[in-house]
């Protein structure tokens, strides 16, 4: 059996997996790529950790990198040997050991929130940085969590009260939408078509998607989120918002309207982070509270960085 097979057998038999991790989610994301997993088992042969990976190659550079659309990665551990530090640093010894057979030039993960193995990483050798994602941990007194909005944010509401939600648009509208939204902005969109729709596909079987739409009186289309989740949490994975009717608060109800999907699922809710200063400050204006992740780097060959910042200031050129 391969190391794939092994890790969807544990995937299978430990539902405390994040989606971002789960065999199904990686085969949607990374489809048409390459993904596996390293796994350490203990002294009873059972899996207690594994490492599941996004492997490429260009220019016969060997890299480990984020898939698209995916907050973490990884390592995940066993739940009796998540906090024991010793033991920690015993796996990440192994699986440092098995990274190396790769012949990697360059490796890349965002490890899971309140993990541990960033820091045993960072004894060997690794890079780490800080990571924000704002989440809403309780939601089940909604009127306390509203009570946590912004005065801003409350008056956005205010002004959407004409507005109402839409359930039942379809995947294929919601990325012309999108596409929409970021043609109003001068922007592309970063994800294909086919993309989302394997992924649609695969968390719809599952019954861990839904797309929430806004719209006004008119029926028009304001503003719109692709929502996933696992047994712990739902994720903002991606929301868009028209530019035309960016002051009918139609973004402050998406989030609201997301927040009760996610309340009646007795789920938390995660902004799924960013990173950019105005997109963090709106999330934080929900009475988020900041929660700490880390990216664990490593340059195996100097001269990847080198290219890494070819490419960069390459495509600064060509924007």
């Amino acid at each position: 059996m391969t190391n794939k097979q092994l890790y969807a057998q544990f995937c299978e038999s430990n539902p405390d997996v994040p989606l971002f991790m789960r065999d199904w989610w990686l085969d949607a994301v990374c489809a048409g790529k390459q993904w596996d997993a390293f796994i350490e088992k203990d002294a009873n042969g059972e899996i207690c950790a594994a490492l599941p990976y996004l492997f490429r190659t260009r220019a016969r550079m060997n890299y480990i990198v984020m898939p698209q659309m995916t907050q973490i990665g990884g390592l995940w551990l066993r739940n009796d040997i998540r906090n024991d530090a010793q033991a920690v640093k015993r796996v990440c010894a192994s699986l440092n050991e098995q990274l190396l057979s790769l012949k990697l030039c360059y490796y890349y993960q965002q490890y899971p929130l309140r993990s541990i193995a960033p820091q045993a990483m960072q004894e060997l050798g690794f890079k780490l940085t800080k990571r924000i994602t704002y989440r809403i941990e309780d939601l089940t007194d909604l009127d306390k969590v509203i009570s946590a909005f912004s005065k801003n944010k409350k008056r956005q509401l205010q002004k959407a009260l004409s507005l109402h939600v839409d359930r039942d648009l379809s995947v294929e509208d919601f990325y012309r939408f999108h596409v929409q939204c970021l043609q109003e902005l001068g922007k592309q969109i970063r994800y294909s078509r086919e993309f989302l729709l394997v992924l649609e596909r695969k968390a719809k079987r599952l019954n861990q998607c839904q797309i929430l739409a806004i719209r006004n009186a008119d029926d028009a289309l304001l503003a719109a989120a692709f929502l996933v989740w696992d047994q712990h949490s739902m994720y903002y994975l991606i929301p868009c918002y028209s530019e035309q009717y960016k002051n009918a608060g139609a973004s402050a109800l998406l989030v609201l309207e997301s927040i009760k999907l996610a309340r009646e699922k007795h789920l938390s809710f995660d902004f799924e982070g960013s990173m950019i200063k105005g997109v963090a400050q709106h999330y934080k204006q929900f009475g988020s509270t900041p929660t700490t992740y880390y990216g664990v780097e490593k340059y195996y060959r100097w001269w990847f960085r080198l290219a890494n910042a070819y490419n960069w200031l390459r495509e600064r050129r060509m924007r």
